[in-house]
């Protein structure tokens, strides 16, 4: 089966575009791992700003990755709560994790061992 390169290209610059940036992975991880207001959000995120986490959530909602739900308490309730959408890339963050965690044992080793050295 003969690969279509100009499609493939096209398709990883928007998985790059839906995980841009520094924080969208992290903000999707911790949706999805439960939090779901804003402060619970920012507080497992360490580092991120307020500002910063305001503008990932907007453009997630925009992006049709989390759904932003307004509940008429006092004070108002708002939760984040991820897509479906959303919850399909929960698969590819696992393995980007398991090859995060590779990826240091190897740095902090000192690289892959050749064949000739085992």
């Amino acid at each position: 089966m003969e690969r279509n390169q100009e499609e493939e290209l096209r398709a990883l610059q928007d998985t790059l575009y839906f995980i841009g940036g520094k924080w969208r992975i992290p903000v999707i991880n911790s949706i999805c791992n439960g939090n779901r207001r804003f402060r619970e959000i920012e507080r497992s995120i360490p580092g991120i700003t307020t500002r910063m986490l305001s503008k990932e959530l907007k453009d997630m909602e925009m992006n049709k990755l989390v759904k932003r739900i307004v509940y008429p308490d006092t004070p108002v309730l708002i939760e984040y709560i991820p897509t479906e959408h959303c919850r399909t890339f929960g698969k590819i963050i696992l393995e980007m994790i398991n090859w995060g965690r590779e990826y240091r044992e190897i740095v902090i080793k000192g690289g892959p061992k050749r064949k000739e050295e085992e």
